[in-house]
């Protein structure tokens, strides 16, 4: 441990200045004008992984954007580490929001904030550091594999064709990947499930072209009022989710599981403090925790129509759309519950105006095993990296690939990631504590060594 304590402490400087270098790419995946910018990103991640010592760097094309792949290999006979991340980013609006420009990161109170700070360039160049520093100290127990993504904003539509093509390639007995979060520096964490995505867009069309609100408001129905009651309807008085069939599947947890869960540390009052919201909101029966965790939610995430300009116009709009996700929990499976609520949405529309539902991208609900070789050594690194054994918990978020990874692969994941729920992540003013990239990249290594140590 003070052998790689003593390497990031030489080179602090340089890790922060060339992740700093990264974040100024702007590779938004979702926005094509951005496209130059993803691929320089893709660029740069390459050759940092020959510069920590890879071989086999690859940029790999896709029909979207490239996935870069890389390893070293030192002895068929030991056990190999798949590392996964993606060098997209979410995209920066609401740009006004930003007290810093969100490609120029900047330090504020020991945080990076920066767009992609933690979600996910710094936590995936922890992973190319930790390697350079495992190269650069002769101390690599194990074969080790790269494949770093530009699409996972959006969908990852192309890494299941790559996954499936190269399986021999990517052989592994693990994928480790930090792309999500710990509870805190305090009280090290280690996620051991992940929810499921469906992520559709709804349209509401009424008259043929935007009318006058005073000649013909009360006499032809509203897309953007229709859009709205018929959002409102998703959720009853106990914020239960009013989809018939959407509860069908969800594996419930035991009481042992829920009173476990539930040992985590949370302070209402400062969850609420942070927020800014005077009183929380959700399913009634569960806790926070619970809601954030392991139960399904529908959310809307972006509601527009009509005039939102400056200034007032009267207008009743032709058209109102929203994007909505669904978070799953294990059991549902994102096609079953994109049907459901194309079903839904289409039975309960009125006929005064025409829905037209799109499907974006989705992905299945996961859970990790606590008992195998990977997790014990994941806890073993912790341990020795922060004197502290880390708490389990479920992560509310979705990475849809590692149940594809699961299916293509046979081969589990350990979520160990440094990021802390209050980063921003997706938000204006997304941070990432310098003291967690640190401490990331003095712990990975170590994760190494249990892994290979563990799997003799």
């Amino acid at each position: 441990m003070q052998e790689i304590k003593k390497y990031v402490s030489e080179n602090k400087q340089r890790f922060l200045d060339e992740l700093f270098e990264l974040l100024r790419f702007p590779s938004v995946s979702a926005d094509p004008k951005y496209k130059g910018d993803v691929l320089k990103a893709a660029d740069y991640v390459a050759q940092k992984l020959k510069d920590a010592g890879a071989d086999k760097v690859e940029i790999c094309q896709t029909a979207g954007y490239p996935i870069i792949y890389g390893e070293k290999i030192i002895d068929a006979t030991k056990p190999t580490v798949l590392v996964y991340g993606h060098y997209d980013v979410q995209p920066a609006d609401p740009l006004e929001l930003w007290k810093t420009p969100p490609f120029e990161p900047t330090i504020r109170d020991g945080k990076i904030y920066a767009r992609g700070a933690c979600d996910d360039k710094g936590q995936v160049y922890m992973h190319v550091k930790a390697f350079e520093l495992m190269m650069k100290t002769n101390s690599l127990p194990c074969n080790i594999k790269f494949m770093i993504e530009g699409e996972e904003e959006v969908g990852s539509n192309n890494l299941g064709i790559f996954v499936k093509e190269n399986k021999e390639r990517l052989k592994a007995d693990v994928v480790l990947i930090s792309d999500t979060s710990m509870i805190s520096l305090e009280n090290p964490s280690l996620e051991t499930g992940l929810r499921g995505l469906s992520y559709v867009e709804v349209e509401v069309t009424g008259p043929n072209r935007d009318l006058h609100s005073g000649v013909y408001g009360g006499a032809v129905a509203n897309p953007a009022t229709i859009l709205a009651k018929l959002i409102a309807s998703m959720h009853d008085e106990n914020n239960h989710i009013t989809i018939p069939g959407f509860y069908d599947d969800v594996l419930a947890l035991t009481e042992k599981e829920r009173e476990d869960l539930n040992k985590a540390p949370y302070d209402e009052n400062e969850y609420k403090i942070d927020l800014g919201v005077d009183e929380l909101w959700g399913e009634k029966g569960y806790s926070t925790l619970e809601r954030t965790g392991t139960r399904p939610t529908l959310e809307v995430n972006g509601i527009w129509g009509g005039y939102i300009g400056e200034g007032a116009k009267t207008v009743l709009p032709s058209k109102a759309s929203a994007k909505i996700s669904m978070r799953l929990v294990p059991n549902q499976q994102s096609d079953k519950i994109t049907k459901l609520f194309k079903e839904h949405f289409e039975k309960i529309a009125p006929k005064s105006v025409k829905v037209k539902i799109t499907p974006h991208h989705g992905g299945e609900p996961v859970v990790t095993p606590t008992d195998s070789i990977a997790f014990k050594a994941a806890q073993k690194a912790i341990l020795e990296s922060f004197g502290k054994e880390p708490i389990p918990t479920r992560g509310g978020g979705s990475i849809p690939i590692v149940a594809l990874f699961e299916k293509e692969l046979g081969i589990k994941t350990v979520l160990m990631g440094f990021g802390l729920d209050s980063d921003n992540l997706h938000s204006p003013n997304e941070k990432y504590d310098i003291a967690n990239f640190y401490k990331g990249i003095e712990t990975i290594p170590l994760f190494h060594k249990y892994f290979a140590e563990l799997s003799r």
